[in-house]
């Protein structure tokens, strides 16, 4: 039985402290080593098999035009705003001389040639690299793949950059893919400001600086072993750029939460006078099957992004279920350890405590003594009264708020947020600015047709001809054709931003009217890559997936709570519940991105759609982190009602025990996912506003409204199970029967 090896395991550990942490030390030791001498960067390419854009990435790696290695832009303009680089010959000159210092960098393969295209007086500038009016120039730097580049290669760019700007008379901007795969513009102050209102909200709750520190300690062996881990992932396949925020983000969550429920019970036990070692073994066998089983379902939930088929989706929800699962490891062998360490002292309250004592010392007895029961929360024991008297205003009034918030949903827009998303102190926004006013805006995202003419000579200029003349289309840059196989590629700039919709219809008709036009039926072939295609091809795959995922863990969810719970109804119950929380958290994401309410106050200066792969992992996450309170406070009301019997008094109970733990710990994962909603990337501004929504409003309405509520109008019917269905099913090993008396004391020591 689980309980029983879990009960084991922390007991070992309690005894064992000082083994487990120098164990845990080693690990994290190894794990770092491995990552510098194994790891490698993260990828940012977002193709996937099948797709047209994945089908033109193949053809561009076949063709060698360095197309397919890593590129960053440097836009510059005169300082003197009267200046161009058609006649002023100090601009010029300059903008010579930036280039040459550009092309002397690390690993950089070779530059576009803004000042040889300046003898065209002004007309059709060659390869669009000057603005039709002389006053912008836009240098492009090519650089290799970018298994071979690191870091350094963006800050020597910079370096140079920062230079240039003190010694040039030129106003210097850069972005483009290396800036995306490799700055940090948040220098990981994100983690550092969750960890930090996580401890304040952990000091709160327990009144102890040795009890908030337990659970930060324990998530952050957690997550050095897990980012290394994730960096070791890198060094053999392609891990996107945005796993390593993400897993930080959810795990720093999760961990803090897990060892929150943990110590939770820990203390509980201590109240009761049990030696630490056994206490810290007791929690675990407790508190540690409702983490085993929630960690285990957010991983399973994670890792069935698969069914997308995106094989960047897949890698990036293995790199984040990696953490999650040593998180869920950390918690029932290295937090027991720091509860065997720190003894007794767990059991003593901090100065608060104590000052509250002083005050209240009639209060306090009270707290420890296990026999009070709902005194021990008497306000929630109050309200979850109130609501169970009145269900149906409840329920009917909860559920018509979520309905509500979750309408924006019907007007959600998937697309690319660019550089244009960025706050204007990033140089990154105002290179795009910039390249946006001289060029247009579809420059910034320019789309790569790969063509193999298959041997007719004729094909390559009726593509040019029949792509330039498509309405979408801006403009066509020259040809390039590889010798050695024949194939070719065209880079044209469409008429709108990545991010408009005019871009996604433009690239379709592109598809199915404007390349089968020039091609005919004879063996040539071309197809539409870049990185706007490549996300609109990804945003459509998701689209067509989501419904068979989100079929998948429903199901998948409800057979497992069915498992634990012995019920029929409460598991559908909870599926639809968390539906509820996670379509409301779409919605206001979509009021704040797409709408603009109140993105202000999250740094947000424009509106931007909704990037194309975030839901499937949102719903995914959310899905997972649901179940933690989910599980957590249906083990208590299905504890109390196997001892007692009663459905209103078990709901009342368990749902009052569980409410400051439960408030707590929502409280921490959202501190930790909104201090990641005010970085400056808006993908992560994403990831971190709809993961911190969806955890308050299922720890708020429906954990402390809509389940009470709803379990109070099912009455005993909440645990009916057919008899023929109870003997199908195993017995699983989380709240299936009396575990948590089994090792509950039988007496109450004398305190």
């Amino acid at each position: 039985m689980l309980s029983t090896a879990l009960l084991r395991l922390g007991t070992s550990a309690a005894r064992r402290p000082w083994r487990v942490i120098t164990a845990w030390l080693v690990a994290a030791a190894l794990a770092v080593l491995a990552a510098v001498a194994f790891g490698g960067p993260n990828a940012d390419s977002m193709t996937a098999p099948g797709l047209d854009s994945g089908r033109a990435a193949q053809l561009i790696e076949r063709a060698g035009t360095g197309q397919e290695g890593m590129t960053a832009q440097v836009v510059v303009t005169p300082l003197d705003g009267a200046a161009t680089f058609f006649d002023d010959d100090g601009a010029r000159a300059a903008l010579t001389r930036l280039q040459t210092e550009v092309r002397r960098l690390p690993h950089v393969l070779g530059t576009s040639d803004p000042a040889g295209a300046l003898d065209t007086g002004g007309d059709t500038v060659r390869g669009g690299l000057v603005s039709a009016d002389g006053r912008i120039a836009v240098v492009r730097v090519q650089y290799p793949d970018q298994n071979r580049l690191s870091a350094e290669d963006l800050d020597a760019l910079v370096g140079l950059g920062d230079r240039l700007r003190a010694e040039l008379p030129l106003r210097i901007e850069m972005g483009g893919g290396l800036f995306y795969a490799f700055s940090d513009p948040d220098g990981g102050a994100s983690e550092l400001i969750g960890i930090l209102a996580a401890a304040a909200i952990l000091f709160l709750a327990f009144g102890s600086l040795v009890a908030a520190a337990l659970p930060i300690g324990m998530a952050v062996f957690g997550l050095t072993v897990g980012v290394a881990t994730m960096t070791v992932l890198a060094g053999v396949t392609d891990v996107p750029a945005f796993a390593p925020v993400l897993g930080s983000m959810v795990g720093l969550g999760v961990g803090i939460d897990y060892a929150l429920f943990v110590l939770a019970r820990h203390r509980e036990y201590l109240a009761l006078g049990l030696d630490p070692r056994e206490a810290a073994g007791r929690a675990v066998a407790t508190a540690g099957r409702p983490v085993v089983f929630a960690g285990g379902t957010v991983v399973v939930s994670i890792l069935g992004l698969a069914v997308a088929n995106v094989p960047f989706m897949t890698v990036g929800g293995l790199a984040v279920s990696i953490v999650v699962l040593i998180m869920v490891v950390a918690s029932v062998t290295l937090l027991p350890a720091f509860l065997g360490a720190a003894g007794p002292r767990l059991a003593r309250p901090g100065r608060i405590g104590r000052a509250l004592r002083t005050r209240r010392p009639d209060r306090l007895a009270r707290r420890r003594d296990p026999a009070a029961g709902a005194a021990q929360a008497a306000g929630w024991h109050r309200w979850i009264g109130h609501v169970g008297r009145h269900p149906v205003p409840y329920a009917v009034g909860a559920a018509g708020l979520l309905l509500t918030a979750t309408l924006p949903v019907l007007g959600l827009r998937v697309g690319l947020p660019d550089d244009g998303s960025l706050p204007r102190s990033r140089t990154e926004r105002r290179a795009h600015d910039l390249v946006a006013e001289g060029f247009g805006p579809g420059v910034n995202s320019p789309l790569v047709i790969a063509a193999d003419p298959a041997g007719d000579p004729g094909v390559l200029d009726r593509l040019v001809a029949t792509v330039a003349a498509d309405p979408g289309i801006a403009s066509v840059a020259p040809t390039h054709i590889d010798r050695a196989t024949g194939l070719a590629t065209l880079v044209v700039f469409p008429t709108t931003s990545p991010q408009d919709r005019a871009t996604a219809d433009t690239i379709a008709r592109l598809r199915t009217d404007v390349l089968p036009a020039a091609i005919g039926h004879g063996p040539a072939r071309a197809h539409v890559g870049g990185a706007a295609a490549s996300l609109s091809d990804v945003g459509r795959r998701t689209s067509e997936r989501l419904p068979l995922f989100v079929a998948a863990v429903l199901a998948m969810s409800f057979l497992l709570l069915m498992l634990v719970f012995r019920s029929v109804l409460v598991p559908l119950k909870a599926v639809l519940l968390n539906l509820l929380s996670i379509g409301a958290a779409y919605g206001i994401m979509v009021a704040v991105f797409q709408w603009g309410w109140g993105g202000a106050l999250i740094g947000l200066e424009t509106t931007v759609p909704i990037v194309s792969f975030i839901p499937m992992f949102l719903f995914a996450i959310l899905f997972g982190l649901s179940m933690d309170y989910e599980v957590f406070l249906l083990s208590r009301i299905r504890e109390v009602y196997l001892r007692t019997g009663d459905n209103s008094t078990a709901i009342v109970e368990g749902v009052s025990r569980t409410a400051r733990t439960i408030t707590s710990a929502a409280l921490i994962m959202v501190a930790v996912f909104l201090s990641f909603a005010v970085t400056e990337d808006p993908s992560t501004k994403m990831f971190g506003l709809g993961l911190a929504t969806a955890i308050l409003i299922d720890a708020t309405v429906v954990r402390m409204v809509l389940v009470p509520a709803t379990m109070t109008l099912l009455g005993r019917a909440n645990w009916w199970l057919p008899k023929w269905l109870d003997r199908m099913l195993p017995r699983g090993p989380v709240g299936t029967d009396r575990t948590d008396d089994e090792h509950r004391p039988r007496t109450r020591p004398h305190l």
